[in-house]
Formats: structure tokens, sequence, C-alpha cells
């Protein structure tokens, strides 16, 4: 069983030695073949540094470093990397800090009950201008979509790897939000879900490089392109 675990990084010099800390003993406990991936998205500051240096003290640790693509651009980069090297199962969270590895282990124990497993942040610690954001975005998702999906873009899942191979055939190369898609993708396939709640703490270090505004203007482009797929999924799915 081979179990990657990866993380998109940017400018995360800060957090990226205590986040590997915390989780690189999972993919120990898993086994040899399993690693803890993270992908430096082109940071401005010692992230990738760190990661190879890191890579001597935790023998599981891959990191790689890319030009920047933004966060949905460097998860596809992941996934992708995952695939290519035969991971059984894939699990995506962030490296800012905000999440629990020992919460990993309830979708763990239960994977052969579902085919993608995402946290529920329903007590988040991340501020108000966030918490909105994900309430618009379930609306929005309804809207364009039909679906409705209690946390679409939580940075927390498990995927089995047969099925993110189908879902990452729909999803445009370096798309902001795809795990959002990831997630309509699965729901029109009518795939088994597995929504657990999940801690969501404030970011442990370090400045949040997406702002309010930034957020918005992400959003307003990512209606117009969601309309766009849906009428794609409507004729692949």
């Amino acid at each position: 069983m081979k179990l990657y675990i990866v993380l998109p990084a940017y400018n995360e010099e800060e957090n990226i030695e205590a986040v590997i800390k915390q989780w690189h003993p999972i993919v120990e406990q898993i086994g040899i073949d399993s690693k803890l991936v993270i992908f430096d998205d082109g940071s401005k500051d010692s992230t990738y540094a760190k990661l190879k240096d890191l890579e001597s003290k935790y023998p599981q640790l891959i990191g790689k470093t890319k030009k920047n693509s933004g966060h949905g651009g460097t998860c596809l980069a992941l996934y992708n990397y995952a695939i290519e090297n035969e991971a059984d199962y894939i699990f995506q969270t962030d490296s800012d800090g905000q999440t629990e590895p020992a919460e990993f282990w309830q979708f763990w124990e239960q994977r052969d009950h579902f085919d993608i497993g995402i946290g529920v942040r329903n007590a988040r610690e991340d501020g108000s201008s966030r918490i909105l954001v994900t309430r618009v975005l379930r609306i929005v998702i309804r809207f364009t979509f039909g679906l409705d999906l209690r946390d679409a873009n939580t940075p927390f899942r498990l995927m089995k790897r047969e099925h993110l191979i189908e879902y990452l055939k729909l999803i445009p190369k370096d798309f902001f939000l795809s795990n959002v898609l990831i997630s309509v993708i699965a729901k029109k396939k009518k795939e088994n879900f597995l929504w657990l709640p999940i801690t969501f703490k404030p970011r442990q270090g370090g400045v949040n490089s997406i702002n309010f505004k930034r957020i918005c203007k992400i959003g307003l482009q990512a209606v117009k392109e969601f309309i766009e797929i849906n009428k794609i999924l409507k004729k692949s799915i």
C-alpha cells in the first residue's frame, strides 16, 4: 500500500519544518514506499532551500520546486506526480500548519468504504472573510453546477489513484480552484463521499498570499469558468 501525502508550498519558510515534522511520521507508519511530497511553487523566500536541507533528516520526504502557477496548479502537478509514481492513495493538505495530522487517521481507517474523503471545516479559526468566501462558494457551486457540496475546497482530502486519474482528465491545466472541480466531478460521477469534521487552525506563521481583494477577483473569474466547464462536464459525464 503506497500513500503519497502532497502539499503545495509558497513562501512557507516559517512553517515548513514544523509541518514536515508533523506529517512525516504518517508516511513512515504506512510504509517505506509512502512519501511526503512538497512542491515549492516558485517561492521568493528560502522555502525550497529548507526543503532540500530537510530531506537528509526525513528519508521519506521529497521536495521539488517549480515555476509559480498558484495553489490549484501546484496541486495538479502534485497529483500527477503521485500518479506517475504509482501511489495507491493521495492525500492533500496545505503547508501552513492549519490542519491536524492526527485527524488523517479517521479517513485512512475507512478508506475501503468511500471513493473520496474530504474534511469539513465546521469550526474554522482562519478569519470571517474566509468563512464568508466558503459560504459564497457553496452558493456558486449550487447555481452553476446544480450541486450542494458541504466544503468543496477543503485542503484535507484522501483520494484513490484510479478515481483521481479520471477527475484530472476533465480539469483545465493550472486551474486555480482545482480541488473544487475535483469535488464537483466526483459528485457528478455519483462517487461515494465521506465527509468528516476537521480542525482548521489559524495560519501558524508567515503571511497568507491571498488577500480578500484577490479572492473576490478570483471568485468572479471562477464563476465564468465554472459555467463553461459545466457545459463540458454535461457532455463528458
